[in-house]
């Protein structure tokens, strides 16, 4: 984002706290997201396509493991940064999500470890999240 001139709010979050701020990324290879196919369009559930053989999400999704946390901060993590330094592509899924265009839509090439402090799976929402949503929030079933 920051290459074409964009700003997140993880950049907002460093900007402001330094090191005090802990930026986790959250990526999938496959399942559902609610989003649009445009800005100020209604919110519809797509199927997200299975992630791009060169980037991330597809190396996470190779892992095997549902659930997991992968600290990059740490001097612990020194030999994971190093594994994962090699530049790749990303994929971002926020408001708007467009199947048809997502390489040129939704990917970007990155260095994992210089933009986050941590990654993690996305989680599926289950029955426990839908009963703490509000009455009137557009994902309430």
């Amino acid at each position: 984002m920051g290459m074409r001139g964009e700003i997140n709010i993880g950049q907002l979050a460093r900007e402001a706290w330094g090191d005090e701020a802990y930026l986790i990324g959250f990526g999938t290879d496959h399942g559902t997201v609610a989003a649009a196919s445009n800005w100020d369009e209604p919110m519809q559930v797509m199927q997200v396509r299975p992630s791009h053989p060169d980037s991330y999400e597809q190396v996470f999704h190779r892992v095997s493991h549902e659930r997991f946390l992968l600290p990059l901060r740490h001097a612990a993590s020194e030999e994971v940064r190093h594994d994962l330094a090699a530049q790749r592509l990303e994929r971002a899924i926020g408001v708007i999500y467009r199947p048809e265009t997502e390489r040129v839509s939704h990917y970007f090439e990155t260095v994992l470890p210089k933009q986050f402090d941590g990654t993690s799976a996305v989680r599926p929402l289950d029955d426990r999240d839908n009963e703490a949503l509000d009455d009137m929030h557009p994902l309430k079933t």
